[in-house]
């Protein structure tokens, strides 16, 4: 392998396939290239192109599935495209031979997909078809329903960069002070002894020796897992998968698979573990990091002098520095995609903005947005009940007022308490949680 770490030839997940609407184009960005994903009608599987129509360069993740041909159509001007990128109609065309005699200029660039383990995969290079044929996924062994595993999972878009994301998913010694009462507990945290097995370009692999012994594997660019054996042939690993967004955005696609307490998992709803518990651990985090990676842009060497790191805990994140110096030159390949890195210095104070629970991953994903619209049916249904309850015991006679009213009022107050738990409680859990360490 080159010196130089190449980004692009690499497979990223984009989302799990339940959280995409098949009518719906959905709009998305790695390594600063937006993309589109979409589902032609006659393809069992989701396409991905780039996000821009060759006509006048408008986005066709604001476009459409045509009803009638199943193909992408552009919003702006009714140009489509098929399931391989080929312009198959301009509505403006005065003849066919427009379209048919031009289908090499006027085609969209489409890129390899694949599908595993419920998510949709792109690989970013288009012009490397062959060698995404021959690069196999990078699949985790516990995401293995043959092996006896399952598992949910989560997205959400975070408020800093993807190196940010790799070094804090890497260093488990936060877990007890960042999730206090969430997934840690303070008072219980104690040394954790990490040693470095593996280092290679494409594979860092770390024990921790304490308690289970847990093994850490990063995989370049973006698979970052933790394998947790129980004893008794229990296993619990989680697979995250790291993307990077654009200077200062990323995502992580994380699996949590297990292979027991299966009725657990089938009982919990999937949004109620997002938001009770997931989402909770990434708020946690945001602000924590987001300051960090800013204070860290300040410093004119490096991170070396910048942070100071004396105990073996640290030395996973030492190792992947270490490794994106060495293979990356310590910086993402933002100018190939015509970004500049260094186009917003700022931060960002505004935490309603920072752990914006909604727009980070409620509007994305499927079981939260329709838990959200349900929630909300339901308190129009619970307000409407009290409206009405009181009503009919307003106007009822006075004898059977004395024997129904109590009920119906009785009825309509516990469901007003429920309406209010909803509004002020429930719901809130889907939009903002402002997370102040302070208080836990």
């Amino acid at each position: 392998m080159s010196s130089e770490f190449n980004f692009f030839q690499h497979w990223y997940p984009l989302t799990p396939v339940e959280d995409l609407d098949s009518k719906c184009p959905t709009a998305v960005t790695v390594l600063g290239i937006r993309l589109v994903i979409w589902k032609p009608k006659s393809s069992d599987t989701y396409q991905v192109f780039l996000d821009q129509c060759p006509h006048r360069l408008a986005p066709l993740s604001e476009g459409r599935i045509d009803d009638k041909t199943g193909n992408l159509m552009c919003s702006y001007h009714g140009w489509q495209f098929d399931e391989h990128g080929i312009c198959t109609n301009i509505p403006q065309a005065e003849s066919t031979d427009i379209v048919s005699k031009n289908k090499d200029k006027f085609c969209v660039v489409s890129l390899p997909v694949r599908q595993a383990t419920d998510l949709l995969w792109v690989w970013l290079d288009a012009n490397n078809r062959e060698l995404a044929d021959n690069t196999p996924l990078p699949l985790s062994p516990y995401a293995d329903t043959s092996k006896g595993f399952f598992w949910s999972s989560m997205v959400r878009d975070l408020e800093y960069d993807w190196q940010t994301l790799i070094e804090n998913v890497a260093d488990p010694s936060h877990v007890p002070f960042a999730h206090h009462g969430v997934q840690g507990n303070r008072d219980k945290a104690c040394p954790v002894p990490i040693i470095i097995a593996t280092s290679t370009p494409d594979l860092i692999e770390a024990t921790v020796e304490r308690g289970f012994k847990t093994t850490i594997t990063f995989e370049a660019p973006c698979r970052l897992e933790y394998a947790i054996p129980f004893g008794e042939g229990k296993q619990l690993g989680l697979i995250t998968y790291c993307i990077p967004v654009s200077p200062g955005k990323s995502r992580i696609v994380a699996l949590f698979a297990r292979n027991f307490a299966p009725t657990l998992h089938k009982i919990t709803p999937r949004w109620w573990n997002h938001i009770m518990e997931r989402n909770q651990i990434l708020d946690g985090d945001m602000v924590l990091l987001q300051t960090q990676e800013y204070l860290l842009k300040q410093n004119p060497e490096s991170w070396k002098s910048a942070y100071k790191m004396p105990t073996s805990a640290d030395r996973l994140v030492i190792e992947f520095r270490n490794w994106f110096d060495k293979y990356c030159q310590g910086k993402l390949p933002w100018e190939k995609v015509g970004i500049n890195p260094l186009g917003n210095t700022s931060i960002n104070i505004n935490r309603q903005e920072i752990i914006n629970r909604y727009t980070q991953h409620t509007q994305n994903c499927s079981s939260c947005r329709g838990a959200l619209k349900n929630i909300q049916r339901l308190q129009i249904f619970l307000l409407a009940y009290f409206a009405i309850s009181v009503s009919i015991v307003a106007v009822l006679p006075d004898a059977p007022r004395q024997t129904l009213g109590i009920p119906l009022i009785i009825l309509a107050l516990l469901g007003l308490g429920a309406y209010a738990g909803l509004k002020l409680w429930l719901e809130p859990k889907f939009y903002f949680i402002d997370y102040i360490h302070a208080h836990k």
